[in-house]
């Protein structure tokens, strides 16, 4: 049996933290957000990272399956995209006027992404995903937008639910509501909502939490594409997660459609802090009517990151490593479990992967079974995708399987007992 991970650091900063910032760690990847459970059994602070790995405070070591929540796709402290970065910072980063590497960063985007005839450049998903429903209502004149049950869009008030803190009824009142991959539903919207729609927004595949993730259906996202098209509404791609994962020119051309309107973040420039909209020239005009900026958006940092990253991505091929690597993985951890008599289900795209031990219906049995693997060094987390990175080996993966058949085990003995 392999140590136990001690977290005695983590649990001392965490006490420090919660003094002097709400919850101590705020949002998904605090520990009252339902991905750690139980929380005894994470790390909560980091002190170093490097390739597929991550260190906690007390020097316990990790093989990452989190990814920092998806922008490591290359690998944590990747040489290429870190020296183009330091290059830059000497240069210039955050300055009065934008340096050119934005023109250049949009020339490539432009370049390789399917649907993008030009790019905007902000920090976090969320500020792309909002300006992209800002961008199809000044452009339909339109206020509502139809969103698939169990999306994630983001934190902006528009993306809620009425029962959150917080948020009041006029937030959401224009929202329509539609069961992912029903078709003749989403159908039926538009038709009771004629000419009122100005944006369907999605994620190119159903990767939400606490469920088992789900691709589209034959012909679902052509028969959508054409939808919007005959009714002038704006089709949003929300790749924030997935984006460069499936494929580099996106996700919607991944899956033989263009999307009008397309937001990138996690894996754009592996780690480095911008988002992108790209988009259909028609909508242009719409955008650069907008008002839409913040203090750090133009910073060349970043840009000179993402530019390195996406030339690395497109040299090695990445989305066919990610897919043959999430392959070998979850192959392998289904035949860990079967061994041990578990029916683990693997669902989405196998660099993005979602993981549900379905012998349990109240999911405690999962959560325990995570929470072995990652006391012994393998950070998976509950109820959330899981990410691959190109710098992961076949030996991390091997350890993970040993690992995960180990937790397996101790499960199995703690059931029987």
């Amino acid at each position: 049996m392999r140590k136990i991970n001690d977290y005695t650091k983590s649990r001392e900063a965490f006490l420090r933290a919660e003094k002097v910032i709400p919850s101590g760690i705020y949002g998904h990847q605090g520990p009252a957000e339902g991905c750690y459970i139980p929380v005894e059994a994470f790390p909560l602070f980091s002190s170093k990272a490097k390739g597929s790995y991550l260190w906690d405070l007390d020097g316990n070591k990790f093989i990452d399956y989190m990814c920092a929540y998806g922008p490591n796709v290359l690998g944590y402290h990747d040489e290429d995209v870190d020296r183009a970065a330091a290059e830059q910072r000497k240069i210039s980063d955050c300055t009065t006027l934008p340096s050119t590497k934005m023109i250049e960063f949009a020339e490539l985007l432009v370049d390789t992404v399917a649907s993008a005839d030009w790019a905007f450049f902000a920090k976090n998903g969320n500020d792309v995903t909002t300006m992209a429903v800002m961008a199809s209502r000044a452009y339909t004149k339109r206020k509502k937008i139809v969103f698939f049950k169990g999306y994630y869009h983001g934190v902006a008030p528009w993306t809620q639910k009425i029962d959150y803190p917080g948020i009041i009824e006029e937030d959401v009142v224009n929202n329509i509501y539609v069961e992912w991959n029903n078709y003749e539903q989403l159908e039926e919207v538009f038709a009771e909502n004629k000419g009122e729609i100005a944006a369907v927004i999605s994620q190119p595949y159903m990767h939400g939490n606490f469920v088992d993730n789900e691709m589209p259906k034959k012909d679902f996202w052509q028969k959508v594409r054409k939808l919007c098209t005959d009714n002038d509404t704006v089709l949003v791609i929300d790749d924030v997660r997935a984006g460069f994962r499936l494929d580099i020119a996106g996700s919607d051309h991944y899956f033989g459609f263009e999307a009008d309107l397309i937001c990138f973040c996690k894996a754009l420039a592996n780690g480095y802090n911008v988002s992108a909209l790209c988009g259909k020239q028609f909508l242009k005009n719409a955008v650069s009517s907008m008002s839409y900026t913040g203090s750090y958006w133009l910073s060349a940092v970043p840009f000179a990151a993402g530019i390195a990253c996406i030339n690395k991505m497109k040299k090695i091929n990445s989305p066919q490593i990610l897919l043959e690597k999430g392959e070998k993985l979850t192959n392998g951890l289904k035949e860990c479990a079967k061994k041990h008599g578990y029916d683990l289900r693997v669902s989405g795209a196998p660099s993005l992967f979602y993981l549900r031990i379905a012998d349990d219906p109240s999911l405690m049995l999962h959560q325990a079974w995570i929470a072995e693997c990652v006391k012994r060094g393998v950070f998976f987390t509950n109820h959330h995708n899981h990410f691959i990175n190109a710098s992961l080996t076949d030996k991390d993966i091997k350890e993970t399987i040993e690992i995960a058949d180990e937790a397996f085990e101790v499960i199995k003995e703690r059931e029987n007992s």
